[in-house]
């Protein structure tokens, strides 16, 4: 079987994208079942192995498939009940359950669901192959093209000081690609990283299997962090880095005061300690853009990591990171990884970049966030009120709710499932059992008729799993 050619409107990914469906629906029912690897079906479908990737990527973010380091990818069963491995992995069962027809799911943080650029990048991207025939381009570029690195590093400069060149500049294929390069890069195994809590499951889950040392910085009930507690951290224990987000932690949706901030940079100064910075929602701060962690940290112990999916949409899914040192090991790790990334979707980013659209984009998209998130915080005081509490976000696509009465979260998941609804709970945001009277809550849901419905559900939940 040959892709090329195959509708010929279509990208060749969404062709792939076809066949994996028409293949999962074909396998095992009962239990998971081992899919071909990326290059099994680039030789059986004739594409590229980016395209096999990006595809297995769309089907990984919609719960389809997971994959297995070392092992690769496996489809879950249609049939599978989430509800029967009670004490199984929960982020396993959470997927699964988002797979399921008919489905509510409210556990995640997209906010391209209320504006993307698919389109927009779409477009450029025929225009420019038109322009640049597929035989005029480099054939191989595994840190990423020119022009987009240097987009890049133009937007992170903020002053002579603090600028960033193309050459500090490295793309890849998926965030969780770029983060497992710095895994190794950094030589994290058996290290000490202090990481703010919550935090991203998948940055955690990364750590984990790269056998990295956690230790987790809690946010304090009224939303301030610790820093007694980070400081005798840095003093008494042997940190490598520090991972923060640049501007708002997420999922918890807390934002550093100024104050707070210069404490923090003065308290990583004088420990020497790197700092890992998370800037995956830097740019999506509801409030005028406040000052990020990178422009008050030494740049010289400073690396950024982010994606363009959470600003662009799923048509942009490449992580990139930002470094001015370990250039030589950094480029070693992209060309053994082999990232064979669309040159011309990064073209089209590019110009995105540098016509100010992305500008104009983000500027009504963190306004339709902040109308969404209003919405649906009135719609949270009226169907959960007395069930949970919650600040309001200042940033993303969701929540984040603690119950008020003592509640077993994971009963809370298993009832509201039962009943068509997903949520996400705290304790899938930690890896030593914090936050296991919290939940992340999507707010991108524009219209949806039956959101009241699901609201009700997770309070009726709550109701019946109190502990206490």
């Amino acid at each position: 079987m040959t892709l090329r050619g195959e509708r010929q409107a279509d990208f060749a990914y969404q062709a792939v994208y076809r066949y994996m469906i028409n293949l999962i629906n074909e396998v095992s029912l009962d239990t998971p079942a081992k899919l071909p690897s990326l290059r099994q079906l680039s030789t059986r479908l004739n594409v590229s192995i980016s395209t096999i990737q990006y595809a297995y990527s769309l089907l990984e973010k919609e719960g389809r498939v997971y994959s297995v380091a070392k092992s690769g990818y496996f489809a879950w069963p249609v049939t599978a009940n989430p509800l029967m491995a009670v004490g199984g992995d929960l982020l396993e069962r959470l997927y699964a359950a988002a797979r399921r027809p008919g489905m509510s799911v409210l556990s995640g943080d997209e906010p391209t669901l209320l504006g993307s650029l698919d389109s927009a990048l779409l477009t450029l991207e025929r225009q420019l192959v038109r322009l640049h025939p597929r035989h005029l381009q480099p054939w191989s570029q595994p840190c990423g093209v020119w022009e987009l690195r240097a987009a890049l590093a133009a937007r992170y400069t903020s002053s002579p000081t603090r600028c960033w060149q193309a050459d500090d500049v490295y793309i890849g294929a998926d965030l969780r690609g770029v983060l497992e390069i710095l895994i190794e890069v950094l030589g994290l195994k058996g290290k000490t990283v202090v990481v703010e809590s919550p935090c991203d499951y998948l940055i955690l889950r990364l750590l984990q299997a790269a056998g990295v040392r956690v230790v987790e910085w809690p946010w304090q009930a009224d939303g301030s962090p610790d820093l007694a507690l980070f400081e005798h951290w840095l003093r008494h224990e042997s940190v490598h880095l520090v991972l923060l987000s640049s501007v708002v932690s997420m999922p918890s949706g807390h934002a550093l005061p100024a104050y707070d901030q210069l404490r923090l940079a003065s308290l990583l100064d004088q420990s020497g300690c790197w700092l890992l910075e998370n800037d995956c929602f830097g740019e999506l701060c509801f409030a005028p853009r406040q000052r990020a962690m990178r422009d008050l940290i030494n740049p010289e112990r400073l690396i950024v990591f982010s994606s363009f999916e959470k600003m662009l949409g799923p048509e942009a899914p490449f992580g990139y990171v930002l470094s001015r040192h370990l250039a030589s090991e950094l480029q070693r790790q992209f060309l053994l990884r082999a990232f064979r990334l669309s040159s011309m979707r990064q073209h089209a980013i590019a110009r995105l970049y540098q016509s100010g659209r992305l500008d104009q984009h983000l500027e009504a998209l963190r306004q339709r966030l902040r109308e969404q998130a209003a919405a649906m915080s009135e719609r949270l005081d009226v169907r959960l009120e007395g069930r949970v509490t919650y600040r309001m976000p200042v940033a993303g696509a969701s929540f984040w709710l603690q119950s008020v009465a003592a509640v077993d979260m994971r009963q809370v998941f298993q009832r509201a499932v039962a009943q068509q609804v997903v949520i996400a709970p705290g304790e899938l945001f930690s890896l030593s059992g914090l936050h296991h009277q919290h939940l992340r809550l999507s707010h991108t849901f524009n219209g949806q008729p039956n959101l009241d419905i699901a609201l009700d559900t997770l309070a009726q939940a709550l109701l019946q799993a109190q502990t206490g």
